[in-house]
């Protein structure tokens, strides 16, 4: 048998009896609208004798959920990060794309005439690409979010001056303002429209924005509703110290650049050194995955650049 048969199989194997295991561990959790719909459900198909009907309505809502939303819940709610990420994504998609992905980077290895051993490093390395997609687009729009909230916090506070409601200050930054703070803020009003309360739409907003400064302004609110206050001066407030906040992050980043920048050199150095190895003597670099002290020495060697790579980012990572 071929060792790039042996390789897939292995990938798949391992893969089928990780998904299986994650599905029997963990049921799927109930959502809030599903509790919900079950309580309203439940008063509302009640006999006199105390049965209920056994209607649709009375039915699970994700009783329909495919194999690949079962599987994603294990590690948390993937809809979540789609959602965080502005993407129209599911998981069926999510789950095909990455299958394709590692089918195809394996087979790089054989069509290039490189060692076997290869294959399942292209392969895990390809599968990861869509969920780094993900993670990358979700930080670029929580990135613009953050920059946005200060001008949104003013435009709320000249509301609140102005005499208009809290309600119609979320309406206008959701009118004036660009997404993605207007997509999340016009959900907020439109929550409030629907009969939800204001702290459950804050609550959910939240939990779709993990922005601490969000949840400064979030809480603001909450003890104004409750204890009474200026609520515009409090607004104010924040937005100041918001913009402080990215002034002081801007000196840091400048101040840092240059650790940042010897950090990607020295971890893009070891692979970038093996390729050019591996291009003038292949056999010379091939003992690595063949020879136990090679591969003892390859495994050190990864994990000394993972520790690398956590020591350099604790020293240029400082939180403002």
């Amino acid at each position: 048998m071929s060792p790039l048969l042996i390789s897939l199989l292995v990938f798949i194997g391992v893969a089928t009896l990780v998904g299986g295991v994650m599905v029997a561990i963990r049921a799927p959790a109930d959502t809030k609208m599903e509790t919900r719909l079950v309580q309203i459900t439940t008063v509302a198909t009640a006999t006199k004798d105390g049965a209920l009907d056994n209607g649709i309505l009375s039915q699970p809502l994700d009783s329909g959920q495919d194999f690949f939303s079962l599987l994603v819940q294990r590690f948390g709610s993937l809809s979540l990060l789609f959602e965080q990420a502005n993407t129209t994504l599911t998981p069926s998609k999510f789950a095909a794309i990455t299958g394709i992905l590692a089918v195809s980077a394996a087979a790089i290895p054989v069509l290039a005439g490189l060692s076997a051993a290869f294959i399942p490093l292209f392969g895990i390395c390809a599968a990861f690409l869509p969920y780094l997609w993900l993670s990358m687009r979700k930080k670029r729009r929580l990135k613009k979010f953050g920059a946005q909230l200060p001008d949104a916090l003013e435009l709320m506070s000249r509301a609140l001056r102005a005499g208009h409601s809290l309600q119609s200050g979320f309406h206008l930054v959701a009118e004036e303002m660009t997404a993605p703070i207007a997509t999340e803020f016009g959900r907020v009003f439109e929550e409030q429209n629907l009969g939800i309360p204001m702290n459950d739409a804050l609550d959910s907003m939240t939990a779709r924005v993990p922005n601490l400064d969000l949840k400064f302004f979030v809480t603001a609110i909450v003890l104004q509703r409750q204890t009474g206050g200026d609520l515009a001066e409090i607004l104010d407030k924040i937005g100041t110290l918001i913009r402080d906040r990215f002034r002081i992050w801007g000196q840091i980043q400048a101040l840092t650049g240059e650790g940042r920048l010897s950090g990607i050199v020295l971890l893009a150095l070891p692979p970038a050194l093996f390729v050019a190895v591996y291009r003038l003597n292949p056999e010379y670099a091939t003992a690595l995955f063949t020879d136990p002290m090679g591969k003892k020495m390859l495994i050190f060697g990864i994990l000394t650049q993972i520790l690398g790579a956590v020591v350099i980012r604790k020293i240029i990572n400082i939180k403002v």
